[in-house]
């Protein structure tokens, strides 16, 4: 369908054109707000970078929520995007203006209320997705909108390479400070290195095996490890502090408290603290449920896990059934040439578009 792949192509172009950093991601909610009025689809703000449209609340059809961010890292020189080589280049092509903008078409073409459908669908846009946990806006969006939470299911449209991916892991980040005394360099056994006692617990976490976890046919990796290790003031002083930054990824199943208990018994070292800085909890396993199957069927792809984290998780811990399935290569995502194929936003809308019609 060249029309269809055109306008696919145009609606992800205008929105990678449209700056949407985190925190200042309302001109791309502006814009999506406005394609949606202009063909009469019912839209609403939900205020805090928030924007419902479609068919939001349960009826007597089942509901599917189409969901997603529009904001994006900071730009590399990849703003203004470009339209070649069958592919929409731009800040934010892959993760996830080209699915905001298969979202925003299906719904501009009248899927909501097509006849004859089998599901309803409404569709769910936030911002500050890119920043950590605790700026969340999504999980206050369904504590304030109850009837979101009444979903069959919810399609979180993170890239995936046009595969169900299911439920995701836990992103737990801390600070682990270890405490010396300081003393010159040339006669350091007056001191205590908060440095070498930095490195030998940093050596012993490093022995904590990556386990591996089944949940309904998918294998998740459960690690843990330090991403940044700093201390010292200048070259010739034993320094008295060292802090490490440790990332600590946990499978379903685990909750966000058991998870820092565990990292804590992982931590404890003489002189030390650990402070958790940041904890975004883990996403259930849902590709089980009867319209994620439909749509695990529907995309002729095998269903692998999400070995990352997503508001597939918020979802679920507010009761909805939510999968990750989206176009684009996640390879891409957060890359200076960032780029989603023009055939994949094609095969997303007229998946979800099957799946919607036919129903499970």
């Amino acid at each position: 369908m060249p029309a269809l792949a055109d306008r696919l192509a145009a609606a992800t172009l205008e929105l990678v054109d449209e700056a949407s950093e985190s925190r200042a991601e309302q001109p791309a909610i502006d814009l999506a707000a406005r394609r949606l009025q202009e063909s009469g689809v019912p839209v609403r703000d939900a205020g805090d970078t928030c924007l419902l449209a479609g068919t939001v609340a349960r009826g007597d059809r089942p509901l599917i929520l189409l969901a997603g961010h529009l904001d994006t890292v900071p730009a590399q020189g990849n703003r203004p995007g470009r339209i070649a080589d069958g592919a929409v280049h731009g800040l934010g092509a892959t993760d996830m203006k080209g699915a905001c903008a298969v979202m925003v078409e299906l719904l501009r073409d009248g899927l909501h209320e097509a006849e004859g459908r089998a599901c309803d669908v409404g569709v769910v846009l936030f911002g500050r997705e890119e920043l950590p946990f605790v700026e969340t806006a999504l999980t206050p969006l369904l504590e304030r909108e109850p009837a979101l939470r009444d979903a069959d299911l919810a399609v979180v449209m993170e890239p995936t390479a046009g595969g169900v991916q299911g439920g995701c892991l836990g992103n737990l980040n801390a600070t682990w400070t270890f405490h010396g005394t300081a003393a010159h360099s040339a006669r350091p056994w007056l001191g205590d290195n908060a440095l070498h006692r930095a490195a030998a617990a940093v050596a012993r976490l490093a022995e904590v095996p990556i386990v591996r976890h089944e949940f309904s046919g998918l294998e998740y990796a459960e690690c843990v490890g330090v991403t940044r290790l700093h201390g010292g003031v200048a070259d010739n002083v034993v320094p008295d502090r060292a802090d490490a930054h440790v990332n600590y990824r946990y499978p379903p199943g685990v909750a966000s408290a058991a998870a820092e208990d565990r990292l804590r018994g992982w931590c404890a070292a003489e002189r030390s603290e650990l402070t958790i800085v940041g904890n975004a909890p883990s996403g259930t396993v849902h590709v089980d449920e009867p319209l994620a199957r439909a749509l695990i069927a529907r995309t002729g792809r095998p269903v692998t896990p999400k070995q990352a984290w997503t508001p597939v998780a918020e979802l679920a811990l507010a009761g909805v059934p939510a999968i990750n399935y989206g176009p684009g290569d996640p390879a891409y995502a957060h890359k200076r040439d960032e780029l989603v194929r023009i055939d994949a936003l094609v095969e997303s809308y007229e998946t979800l578009a099957a799946l919607v019609r036919d129903g499970a």
